[in-house]
């Protein structure tokens, strides 16, 4: 078929993106895990697998604003243990929990902020910076709480997060979940702030000669991802009623992995939430049937590697493929005629 052929029916160009892919393969893995998986596909699975995914694809809402624009925010997982830290803290001295969950949220955004102000005021690389916040927050979680945990949260709250609707198998907490992702899926694909921030990844010089204050930008964007990132601290605490320091431990390594393998470039200035959503409920699919096999959590971990490695190496392969087949359709192509 012609490019021009290719062209004229824009659902065939769909198809054949990168985040469409990845829905296709989420779709084929979860229908071969519930024929070959023992357990997988019962209802109770099915209830574990969204609570396993929630605080992944809570991150991964903010995290693919920060990727989109060329940075990248590896706190994230020290971000929710620290705000655990300090809610076990917090409930332990006696605070209302109703009290104590605002107060995580802020902290969150907070932490974020001085991510924030490292890289768009004192133009430090998001990565030094962050692996650093990364170190610093966990640490700082160990001095609030130490190695213990703290317990016996409300049972309302914790009873909410680890119910269903109706008694089904959707959990209460994919609520707040799908709420967020309509804000974040709008903002990004429908509003100008999402257009400032595919232009500020693509060349935030040529953004900020349009007028797009780049850096106000991604300052909001770590505020936000620390306030996400802080809510998911909450949740994570009242779904296992424990408060730890080192709760969330390597979360930002599959929260990475979700986003690029759902499409967006680590380049900055590509990708949809869809398709990172997608890429969210891929990877917990994968993790969830290898734990229904008793594989171990350094198996599991290798495996996150492996899918990161591919979902950066393989789109950039691509396009060197399609570069190359449009440079030789023009090399082949005859001369025009005037």
């Amino acid at each position: 078929m012609s490019e021009r052929a290719q062209s004229g029916i824009p659902w065939l160009s769909r198809l054949a993106s990168w985040d469409a892919a990845v829905i296709m393969v989420t779709v084929v893995v979860l229908l071969i895990a519930s024929g070959t998986v023992e357990n997988f596909g019962t209802g109770r699975n099915f209830t574990f697998l969204l609570l396993d995914l929630l605080p992944i694809a809570l991150v991964a809402l903010p995290m693919t604003f920060v990727i989109v624009t060329g940075e990248i925010d590896l706190s994230v997982a020290s971000t929710l243990g620290l705000t655990s830290a300090v809610m076990g803290s917090l409930w332990d001295s006696g605070l209302p929990i109703e009290t104590i969950m605002p107060l995580c949220v802020g902290l969150g955004a907070v932490l974020g902020a001085l991510n924030g102000v490292f890289v768009t005021v004192f133009k430090l690389p998001s990565l030094a910076v962050t692996i650093g916040t990364l170190a610093l927050y966990r640490g700082l979680a160990f001095v609030v709480l130490g190695d213990g945990a703290v317990a016996d949260f409300p049972r309302d709250y914790t009873g909410w997060v680890t119910g269903t609707l109706g008694g089904g198998p959707i959990p209460n907490v994919l609520i707040p979940l799908v709420v967020l992702a309509l804000i974040f899926g709008v903002v990004l694909h429908a509003t100008p702030t999402g257009r400032g921030v595919f232009a500020a990844g693509a060349s935030e010089q040529a953004a900020r000669f349009a007028g797009i204050r780049t850096g106000r930008l991604k300052f909001w964007l770590f505020v936000a991802g620390g306030a996400i990132a802080g809510l998911a601290g909450v949740l994570w605490t009242l779904r296992y009623s424990s408060a730890r320091a080192d709760n969330g431990l390597g979360l930002e390594l599959a929260v990475v992995a979700a986003v690029l393998l759902g499409g967006v470039s680590i380049f900055g200035g590509k990708g949809t939430l869809p398709g990172v959503l997608a890429g969210v409920v891929l990877l917990a699919t994968l993790q969830n049937a290898l734990r229904l096999q008793d594989v171990s959590n350094e198996a599991l971990n290798i495996v996150t590697g492996v899918l990161l490695i591919v979902s950066v190496l393989l789109p950039n392969l691509l396009s060197s493929v399609r570069a190359g087949i449009r440079r030789g359709r023009r090399t082949a192509s005859p001369p025009q005629k005037g």
